[in-house]
């Protein structure tokens, strides 16, 4: 495929392959990308969505977001457990767990990284970074 700049589209987005990784040893971040042409923050992606643009830098995250919608799965696990949409503070939305009682995340509830790939799903895992709310008793 022809590239203006005369290299291939491969290398421009050739590091989207490896969006979970340790990038310094002992710490684990997520990886996302951010067009070059519009600014468009987003998850393992080959083009953007916005301008369809190549061009795709790759950046760490802070790790620290916003559960915006999270469910309870009971399919093909031993327990229940969640399933969250997590909007991060750069702009892009990841698939990952919560931890804590499936039945005690909501939406809103603000998270950080806890570790980038889960070793059975390969998926992030989040903490909530406040204490939940409690109702008086």
């Amino acid at each position: 495929m022809y590239h203006p700049s005369g290299t291939a589209v491969q290398q421009a987005a050739g590091s989207a392959t490896d969006v979970l990784e340790p990038g310094i040893p002992g710490t684990e971040a997520i990886l996302f990308q951010r067009c070059t042409w519009c600014g468009t923050a987003m998850y393992h992606r080959v083009l953007c969505p916005v301008c369809r643009g190549s061009e795709l830098r790759t950046e760490r995250s802070e790790g620290t977001g916003t559960v915006r919608h999270s469910t309870v799965v009971h399919r093909n696990t031993p327990a229940a457990r969640n399933v969250s949409l997590i909007e991060m503070a750069e702009g892009f939305v990841v698939r990952g767990r919560v931890m804590g009682p499936p039945i005690g995340i909501h939406s809103g509830d603000r998270v950080r990284l806890s570790t980038a790939k889960d070793p059975v799903r390969g998926e992030p895992v989040f903490q909530l970074a406040d204490e939940p709310y409690r109702a008086w008793t």
